[in-house]
C-alpha cells in the first residue's frame, strides 16, 4: 500500500520541497510518490515563450561556427574590441619607450 505525499497541502519553503523531492527520487529511482507543487508559486511568467527557445537552440545547434562566433554580434564583441584594446596598447607601450629613450617630456 503506498502512501501519496502532496506537498501542496503543507506550507514547505521550496528549497526543501526540492530537497525532499530529489532525497525520495534518488532513493527509490521509480514512480515518485512525492507530488511538488513548486509551480503554483510562481509569480510571473517565464522571460521567453518556450517555443522561442527551442527555434534559437536549433538555430544556435545547426550553425557550424566556433562556439563563441555563432551570435550575430559576437564577431564584434570576441573579436574586433580585443584586437582594438591590444593595438591601443601596443602604440601607447611604442610611443612610451620612444618617449623614454629620447628624453622627451621630462620635468628637469
Amino acid at each position: 500500500m503506498a502512501i501519496e505525499i502532496s506537498l501542496c497541502s503543507l506550507q514547505v519553503p521550496t528549497e526543501l520541497a526540492k530537497a525532499l523531492f530529489f532525497l525520495h527520487f534518488s532513493l527509490h529511482q521509480s514512480k515518485s510518490l512525492i507530488t511538488p507543487c513548486l509551480h503554483s508559486d510562481m509569480s510571473e511568467p517565464p522571460f521567453r515563450p518556450r517555443e522561442k527557445l527551442f527555434e534559437h537552440q536549433k538555430y544556435y545547434q545547426s550553425v557550424r561556427k566556433y562556439t563563441h562566433l555563432k551570435g550575430p554580434y559576437d564577431m564584434i564583441t570576441s573579436v574586433a574590441i580585443p584586437l582594438f584594446l591590444a593595438g591601443s596598447s601596443v602604440f601607447l607601450i611604442g610611443r612610451g619607450i620612444y618617449n623614454m629613450s629620447h628624453g622627451i617630456g621630462k620635468k628637469a
